[in-house]
């Protein structure tokens, strides 16, 4: 009877105990493992360049360097750059000598970054870049101050732009470059060039 006990005991505490070690010694599957490191926690340096060329010859570059968290299973969070000037744009409109509004001029950084595998980030940029290039005369209705009721011109600014949606996946310590954008009437060419550093 005694052994008879001993053995419903055994039996019991195997199948008790048999789940719990199978389940240990079955590997993780390649998504489990994705989804593991796209959370994993980490502080990026983000370097982001922007060259001009004319031809071969370089004409401008700026550079933007800003500090970038890992998003997490609680959040997601962003770095922006705003840097630029106001430019005075006239309006037209009310009063004797009509109005002025300001218009942003600059550049524009949104990124935010997660983990894809051990040392590899996946990096999400939206970038803006606009500048003055030259100005243009447009005619503006007769000044009503004015008597002789002439019509003027008013200096209007040439604003260039372009922006662009990028997801590059780095490494840690490795850099991007590629060709951005051709401006259509000036054949100037804008690269741009993407690096990451994990700060320990």
């Amino acid at each position: 009877m005694k052994k008879r006990w001993l053995l419903i005991v055994v039996v019991l505490l195997f199948v008790a105990w048999a789940p719990s070690v199978f389940s240990q010694d079955k590997p993780k599957s390649q998504e489990q493992q994705s989804e593991e490191y796209r959370f994993t926690l980490a502080t990026l340096k983000v370097q982001v360049i922007f060259t001009e060329y004319e031809g071969d010859k370089k004409l401008k570059s700026l550079p933007y360097s800003f500090v970038l968290t890992t998003r997490t299973r609680d959040g997601r969070p962003e770095a922006k750059i705003r840097v630029g000037n106001r430019v005075p744009v006239y309006t037209g409109g009310g009063g004797d000598h009509g109005s002025v509004s300001y218009l942003d001029v600059g550049t524009n950084i949104d990124s935010w970054a997660e983990g894809v595998a051990p040392g590899q980030y996946r990096v999400f940029l939206s970038l803006e870049r606009s500048w003055v290039e030259g100005s243009v005369s447009v005619p503006v209705d007769k000044i009503q101050s004015s008597a002789e009721g002439r019509t003027t011109e008013f200096a209007q600014p040439i604003v260039r732009q372009y922006k662009a949606e990028l997801t590059p996946i780095l490494k840690d310590g490795q850099s991007l470059e590629t060709q951005l954008a051709t401006d259509p009437q000036s054949g100037r060419v804008v690269k741009l060039e993407v690096s990451i550093s994990v700060l320990k």
